[in-house]
C-alpha cells in the first residue's frame, strides 16, 4: 500500500497540460481512471524489448475522428511486427470507444498500444503469455496553433522502408531527431530517404505549395502512410475545384524544390496543419504562413467538428 500511496503523490507533482482520464489495460481486463493504476508491467515485451505498435485518434466534441482509419493501420502495423491480436478489430474497436465514454472527455485524443505481452526479459516473445491491448484518453485543451515553425535537416538517419511504414513503439531516431532539432532552435526536423529526396518530420509528413500552385507531398511507400496527410490530400481537392490550387500530387520531392516552394506545412494528427517559415537558413516563400496551409487546416478543423460519418464515430457517453 505505501508504494500505491507514493505513485498517488507523485502523479499530483508532475501535472502538466495533459490529464490522463482513463485507461485500459487488457492485463487487469477493464478501464481505470485512477492514474496511479495506468502503469504496465516491466516484462512487458513491449517495455524492454520496443516489441510493440501504437496509434491515436483524435476526440473533438464528442467523437472520434478517422477512429477506423487509424485502427486500420494499427492492425496493418501489428501484422508487420508479428503481435497476434488479442480480440478481433470490432471488440477492439468497441473497446477503444467504451475507453473514451468512461473518460468522460470530449476533447483530446485516445492513444492505444498492442504489444507481444508480459512474460519474462527474454529478447523472443515465444515466452510471453499472450498479447496486451492498452489505451489511454488524454485530455488537452489547447486550441489549434498556426504559428509558423522553423524546421531544420536531420543528421540522424532515417529508418530503414520496413520499419518506417509500421507505426511501432521504436521511436529512439524520432526523439533523438526531435531533440536535434531543438538544440538549434528548431521545432522538428526533416528526414531525407537514402537517395536524399525529402521524406517526412520525427511524428508527421510534411507537404509543399509549390511555385506553380502545386499541393506536393512525399509518396508513402519509403516513410508512415499519414491519416491526417491522406485526409488532408482529400480535403485539398475542394481547393483545386476553386482554383486556389492547381492540382496535388506524391512523388519525389527534392531539398532544393522544398527550400524553394511557396509554403511548407508540417500535418499530422497533432499538429494537424503548421506552416514551416523557415528551413535551416533558408526562409520558405515570404517567411508568412501561407494561404493554402491556413485554408487546408481549416479543412480539417470543419472535418473534425462536422465530417461524415466515415470519420466521425460518436462516443456514447
Amino acid at each position: 500500500m505505501q508504494a500505491i500511496d507514493r505513485l498517488k503523490r507523485n502523479q499530483g507533482r508532475y501535472k502538466g497540460k495533459q490529464q490522463f482520464l482513463a485507461m485500459y489495460s487488457s492485463i487487469f481486463e477493464g478501464i481505470t481512471t485512477d492514474t496511479a493504476a495506468m502503469v504496465i508491467p516491466m516484462d512487458d515485451h513491449m517495455v524492454h524489448r520496443g516489441h510493440g505498435v501504437f496509434d491515436t485518434a483524435a476526440i473533438m466534441d464528442g467523437y472520434l475522428y478517422e477512429l477506423d482509419q487509424h485502427l486500420d493501420r494499427f492492425i496493418g502495423s501489428a501484422t508487420m511486427a508479428k503481435i497476434k491480436l488479442p480480440f478481433d478489430r470490432e471488440s477492439i474497436r468497441r473497446i477503444l470507444i467504451q475507453t473514451v465514454s468512461a473518460s468522460k472527455c470530449r476533447r483530446g485524443s485516445l492513444r492505444y498500444w498492442l504489444s507481444g505481452g508480459p512474460g519474462d526479459f527474454n529478447l523472443s516473445p515465444s515466452g510471453c503469455h499472450h498479447p496486451a491491448l492498452y489505451a489511454i484518453v488524454i485530455q488537452d485543451q489547447s486550441p489549434p496553433d498556426f504559428k509558423g515553425l522553423k524546421v531544420t535537416t536531420s543528421s540522424i538517419p532515417i529508418k530503414p522502408p520496413q520499419f518506417a511504414v509500421m507505426k511501432s513503439v521504436n521511436y529512439l531516431p524520432n526523439v533523438l531527431s526531435k531533440m536535434e532539432a531543438e538544440e538549434k532552435g528548431g521545432y522538428a526536423a526533416i528526414w531525407l530517404d537514402e537517395d536524399g529526396y525529402v521524406a517526412e518530420g520525427p511524428n508527421m509528413n510534411v507537404a509543399f505549395v509549390t511555385n506553380e500552385n502545386e499541393l506536393l507531398m512525399p509518396h508513402f511507400d519509403k516513410i508512415l502512410s499519414g491519416c491526417t496527410a491522406r485526409r488532408v490530400l482529400v480535403l485539398a481537392e475542394g481547393l483545386v475545384r476553386e482554383g486556389k490550387l492547381k492540382c496535388i500530387r506524391t512523388g519525389n520531392v527534392t531539398v532544393e524544390e522544398g527550400k524553394s516552394a511557396k509554403e511548407m506545412m508540417l500535418i499530422g494528427s497533432g499538429v494537424l496543419v503548421r506552416p514551416v517559415l523557415q528551413w535551416d537558413d533558408q526562409l520558405i516563400g515570404n517567411g508568412k504562413e501561407g494561404l493554402v496551409s491556413e485554408a487546408l487546416l481549416n479543412l480539417i478543423l470543419e472535418d473534425m467538428k462536422s465530417g461524415p460519418p466515415s470519420v466521425r464515430v460518436p462516443v456514447p457517453y
